[in-house]
Formats: C-alpha cells, structure tokens, sequence
C-alpha cells in the first residue's frame, strides 16, 4: 500500500483532518482521549482549533493514528518565521 500525503498549508487544515484520521482508525472522541489522557472536550478542542494544540500533543495525536508526520519549512521570502508556511 503507498503512502498518502497530505500537505498542510495552514492550521485550520489540521482539525478536519485529525477528525477524519482519527474516523478512519475507528476511533472516538472518548477512545482517542484515553489514549491521550485527556477528555473527550480537549479531543473535541483539538479539532476545532489545532493551533491552541502543543506541538508535543499534535505530535502524540499523530501516532496513535499512525500518522508519518514530514515538517517542510520553507522560508517564503519573508524574514519573519512566523509567517513562514506551516
């Protein structure tokens, strides 16, 4: 089975897609919280609003999913890196 990639542009890409990762394992919110050690409205949280997330707990999320995650940081012209592309 090949690899499926998904590129992330912005955050708000990310909770849709932890959503539906998290559906295909055939996880819920409480399942996936557990594994976590954290509630379902944390899970539910993350989803809605990813960017609140440490990067250590996306990070967590991604492998119980059995999610690869690959960072590609490219510098878009700008000198700040906080507008660089996530």
């Amino acid at each position: 089975m090949g690899i499926t990639v998904f590129p992330i542009q912005t955050t708000q890409q990310l909770g849709p897609l932890l959503k539906a990762l998290r559906k295909q394992q055939g996880l819920t919110q409480d399942q996936l919280a557990e594994q976590l050690g954290i509630t379902r409205q944390a899970v539910s949280a993350l989803e809605r609003k990813p960017e609140g997330a440490t990067f250590e707990r996306l990070m967590r999320v991604w492998a119980i999913l059995n999610v690869e995650v690959s960072l590609n940081l490219r510098n878009n012209g700008s000198s700040n890196p906080s507008e660089e592309a996530w």
